[in-house]
């Protein structure tokens, strides 16, 4: 029997054959009608890529499905752009499905890269987000293929399980506590403490602009002044009623200009934050230095980030210390293990954008790509609602502060189409980006 031969009855052999792989591809493992035993899954061709829109949790999130020339073999892949939703959909139907049909799915590299340059213009959140649900899903159908959750695709496990933090708020520092205490006791090491909503804007008194009727009656103000006053304090009564038993983080979310947010910065050093994330809008990536030579605190960054072109610079000359993506921004599971070995060789760690403008299949990806990058931070912890859950089966758990992927094939993860038809994508609500200062100002988040 020649060489070519033996590699083929190898990979036709039953995986009973394989004591220490069996457990991965048993037909209890594989839920997806995949007879390992018998097919050649060496040339699958992409029979059609759709998009599925629904928001369970009244968030709209953007699915791909991309559909193979075998029966019962498809993958899912999260391309959550709630801004933009509708035009991701577009992008998704009208173009990447056309690009993809034929196309081999074991050809993960080799079809991003065409699809990455198939619009000429690239590194935009709509054809990103498109890419990336194409990307996920192809990810999916390789390790339903493999008979392996992606995650051992990646390298395997570097951690026993995904280490999270979550979100605590209230309108007051003594509020905010208790929000803390109350995540410590389900077992949650790490909060990020936010005073109200982003920039605290309820302290802001009624600004000028309102009175002259400027804007839109329900625009939002921020007053940076009042902002850092209670952040500092919100900081300061935290750890006096709690200690150091927790982390805390908190996020500025670009809200103030470069000075103001130093000025917050240094003043937090001394209640020892985690990290804070995203002092500065991307258009500010210059003033990185000017921080890293002020203060010691630890900096997250990139959640507005599309381009490489963005974060490689500053990731290079240690100018944060996590790079804080948002995975289907930057198009997929591909781009964003190529920025986790980026920031392997400067101690950049990851700590992926996790809200719930991330479908559970993204959280997934998040998940899978965490626990096999040894330079894994942390994850921002998902929330989900039952109905949620009913519509992604198989969706990532949180238990003790940790988040754990369910160790089926693939990312693990399902869409009950029929499902997810009852929950329609809302009208969009712009008033969260509209932020002004007193005098008008619009302020960039």
């Amino acid at each position: 029997m020649n060489r070519r031969n033996i590699v083929k009855s190898l990979a036709l052999m039953p995986l009973a054959a394989y004591p220490t792989l069996s457990h991965s591809r048993d037909k209890t493992q594989n839920s997806h009608g995949l007879d390992q035993s018998e097919a050649d899954y060496s040339n699958v061709k992409i029979r059609k890529v759709r998009a599925i829109i629904t928001a369970p949790q009244n968030i709209e999130l953007v699915v791909v499905k991309v559909e193979t020339d075998q029966p019962g073999l498809y993958g899912i892949g999260c391309a959550t752009f709630r801004q933009r939703a509708h035009s991701v959909v577009s992008a998704i139907n009208d173009y990447l499905d056309d690009f993809c049909r034929g196309k081999d799915v074991n050809n993960i590299e080799d079809i991003w890269q065409t699809a990455y340059v198939s619009s000429y213009w690239r590194n935009g959140p709509v054809l990103n987000n498109a890419l990336s649900g194409l990307d996920q899903a192809l990810w999916d159908i390789k390790g339903k293929i493999a008979g392996m959750p992606v995650y051992q695709l990646l390298g395997g496990k570097c951690r026993f399980a995904v280490d999270t933090y979550t979100h605590a708020s209230g309108p007051t520092p003594e509020a905010v506590v208790e929000d803390v205490q109350k995540y410590m006791e389900q077992g949650f090491r790490n909060v990020r403490i936010q005073l109200g909503g982003y920039g605290s804007t309820h302290l802001s008194k009624e600004p000028a602009y309102k009175r002259y009727q400027f804007g839109s009656p329900d625009d939002n103000t921020l007053d940076a002044n009042a902002y850092i006053s209670g952040t500092v304090k919100m900081f300061d009564l935290v750890r006096q009623k709690i200690g150091n038993e927790v982390e805390l983080l908190h996020d500025v979310h670009e809200r103030m200009q470069p000075m103001d947010a130093i000025n917050l910065i240094k003043q937090l050093e001394q209640y020892r934050p985690f990290f804070v994330e995203d002092p500065f809008s991307p258009e500010n990536n210059g003033w990185f230095e000017l921080l890293r030579k002020q203060t010691s605190v630890p900096i997250a960054m990139g959640e507005l980030f599309n381009s490489p072109h963005e974060w490689i610079d500053p990731m290079s000359k240690r100018w944060f210390d996590f790079i804080r993506i948002h995975i289907s921004q930057i198009g997929g599971i591909t781009p964003a293990m190529k920025v986790a070995r980026l920031g392997e060789w400067y101690n950049v760690r990851t700590a992926w954008h996790g809200p719930g403008d991330v479908s559970p299949v993204g959280h997934a990806a998040n998940a899978h790509i965490d626990l096999a990058v040894w330079n894994f931070g942390i994850q921002e912890a998902p929330r989900f609602n039952e109905a949620l859950l009913e519509v992604f089966p198989g969706s990532p758990t949180v238990k003790d502060g940790f988040m754990f992927v369910n160790e089926k094939p693939g990312l693990g993860i399902d869409i009950n189409e029929e499902l997810a038809k009852k929950y329609p994508a809302p009208k969009f609500d712009y008033n969260w980006t509209q932020l002004r200062k007193n005098d008008g100002t619009p302020v960039r988040p």
